[in-house]
């Protein structure tokens, strides 16, 4: 159950020296299909474990649930041809509280997804943009700068499987007012990965995570920001750059949206009032709304 890496024979091969034999560790990719109440709603490519708080970190994202009440239980269960009797661990079922509404057919439809874009299969960008129940836009938390740009050190420190594999994705969640870090998870998915730490708040009783930092070790992806707005979650950082989607939904929702926090620099791409810095540089000038003023 829940194999994170697995080795696999590699030919090794270093210029003007030639190749040599090898074992190498990978991380490892599965489908989990999400059943609700029995009911088939989405497969994704993901790597095993936490798929408990992966398959509740997806619901929160689409909607269907917002708080742990809205949950009575989540189990694996057999798979495919296993006439229910064999736990291939890649199937999971969860059962909603009473009074939770079921998705509709058209929407378990779209929510087939891969390991490398949480929002494959959506008719249309509208459909992506979920209503949130718990808006970030009042959350007034303000963070230093420079506490924001050592988050990446801090997530690669708590990365044990990419260590290994060098092939794995992370998120991790902060205190923005202790400065603890709250949780890291990983997965061969980036937004697998931000679902993983949703779940994990579900579970925990967190949500909404108000006064919050979610840290990502690659972009920052349109599903990205809007898996940190369905969870309350005011600012996002990244160590990579930002989709201008990504950018457009951030500015409209009110989530502070940071990209290439690399050593002492970082980019603040939508409300740059969370993120406190020790001096601006001469004619770098901001509009109230958060664009830069020309």
């Amino acid at each position: 159950m829940g194999r994170i890496t697995t080795l696999r024979p590699v030919s090794r091969v270093t210029l003007g020296e030639g190749a040599r034999r090898r074992a190498d560790t990978l991380a490892v990719e599965e489908p989990l299909e999400i059943r609700i109440g029995g009911t088939p709603l989405a497969v994704t490519m993901r790597t095993p474990g936490h798929d408990v708080e992966l398959a509740l970190g997806f619901l929160v994202s689409e909607g269907v649930i917002t708080d742990r009440s809205d949950l009575r239980s989540a189990i694996h269960c057999g798979g495919p041809g296993t006439g229910g009797g064999e736990n291939t661990y890649n199937v999971l079922d969860a059962i909603l509280s009473p009074g939770v509404r079921l998705p509709g057919a058209d929407e378990a439809r779209r929510f087939y997804t891969t390991s490398s874009c949480g929002v494959c299969g959506k008719a249309s960008i509208d459909a992506v943009r979920t209503i949130s129940h718990h808006g970030v836009a009042d959350d007034d938390v303000v963070v230093d700068a420079e506490w924001i740009s050592g988050l990446p050190d801090r997530l690669r420190a708590g990365q044990a499987a990419f260590a290994k594999t060098g092939g794995l994705h992370a998120a991790g969640l902060f205190d923005a007012e202790t400065g603890e870090q709250l949780v890291v998870r990983e997965d061969v998915g980036r937004h697998n990965a931000v679902d993983k730490v949703v779940g994990w708040a579900l579970q925990d009783g967190r949500l909404p995570l108000r006064s919050t930092v979610l840290q990502v070790s690659g972009r920052a992806s349109f599903e990205l920001v809007q898996k940190a707005v369905m969870a309350g979650i005011p600012i996002l950082s990244a160590v990579s750059a930002p989709s201008s989607l990504a950018a457009e939904l951030a500015h409209e929702s009110g989530l502070t949206l940071v990209g290439f926090v690399r050593g002492r620099s970082m980019n603040v791409y939508a409300h740059e009032q969370r993120v406190r810095i020790d001096a601006v540089a001469p004619g770098a000038a901001f509009a109230p709304d958060g664009r830069v003023a020309r």
